[in-house]
């Protein structure tokens, strides 16, 4: 075989080679769950969210990363595999702010939401995320109660974590988000000293308890008193102004009487002393005597009363 033929033949292998290199990375695909960086020469350009295929000069001119917009879990203090959980004791045991020792773990979700920077600004984004969760939770947890972290403050614990590792992470500019802290786990670090707290809490809950029942008596019975001096208040209020109403009543009835007396006293007087008469003696017989000792006969008008209902008199009586 001549030289010539050999270079022919070298050269269409050549060629051969370079196209199948450029029809294999001139095309790419971006799943719905990824995003693609482009890379030329190099450097990056704009991340590509869209999926499907998408074309772009051949390699060694351009490359592609491609990356996940999925939600991640970093689990610190455990790992959860297939089902099963390995703890590490040694990287949760921290000491809080009144000098208890506690164990706690968490979850921290987050997502790369800038792609450059996850993968230039460090070597290992996610080892940094590792380092920065550990610092933010033994901060907090650092500056809190015992009674806080393993009861009622777990809430505001989180979001002070959430805060203090966003600000971390911020600063850090390595290309993720944080979107959630749940703290899974915080405990004593040994069963007998577990006992005794569960026995200080039992108690405290107990006090709680009763304290809420008594003011809750003391509340009640408070708002008995209120309703029986207020019924008291509108009793006397009532009988005052029934009194004052009578007494002006009263009044009218004597000025009233008053009059009648200087226009007829001795009619008047009469008048009064048989009213006085029929309201002190109600059910009293009335008899009209003679001078000689006998008894008058008179109208039955008591017995028709009786019988019938008061008669209406007519005319004035004498």
């Amino acid at each position: 075989m001549s030289l010539k033929r050999i270079y022919s033949v070298t050269g269409m292998v050549l060629t051969a080679i370079i196209l199948i290199i450029v029809l294999l990375t001139s095309w790419y695909t971006v799943d719905e769950s990824e995003q693609a960086l482009i890379l030329t020469f190099g450097e990056a350009g704009e991340p590509v969210i869209d999926s499907g295929l998408h074309f772009k000069m051949p390699w060694p001119m351009q490359s592609v990363e491609v990356l996940s917009k999925e939600t991640f879990s970093l689990q610190f203090g455990y790992e959860e595999k297939d089902g099963n959980i390995k703890e590490f004791p040694k990287e949760t045991k921290m000491i809080t702010g009144d000098e208890y020792i506690v164990l706690a773990d968490l979850v921290v979700q987050w997502k790369i939401t800038n792609p450059e920077n996850y993968l230039f600004n460090s070597d290992n984004p996610e080892e940094i995320l590792y380092d920065a969760t550990s610092a933010s939770l033994r901060s907090i947890i650092g500056s809190s109660l015992i009674d806080d972290a393993l009861t009622s403050g777990k809430a505001e614990i989180e979001a002070e974590v959430r805060d203090l590792l966003t600000s971390l992470i911020d600063e850090y500019d390595i290309g993720i988000s944080i979107l959630a802290v749940k703290l899974q786990d915080v405990e004593l670090p040994n069963a007998e000293v577990r006992n005794a707290f569960t026995a200080v809490t039992d108690a405290r809950e107990t006090m709680n308890t009763k304290r809420n029942e008594a003011e809750k008596y003391q509340n009640q019975r408070t708002n008995e008193a209120q309703g029986e001096k207020d019924a008291i208040i509108s009793r006397a209020k009532g009988d005052k102004i029934a009194r004052v109403e009578q007494a002006r009543g009263d009044v009218a009835v004597f000025d009233k009487l008053y009059n009648e007396y200087k226009s007829n006293p001795e009619i008047t007087r009469k008048r009064l002393v048989l009213e006085t008469l029929e309201n002190v003696l109600p059910n009293a017989e009335i008899y009209i005597m003679k001078d000689s000792g006998e008894t008058l006969k008179y109208f039955p008008i008591r017995q028709l009363e009786n019988q019938n209902g008061p008669v209406k008199q007519e005319g004035s009586e004498e």
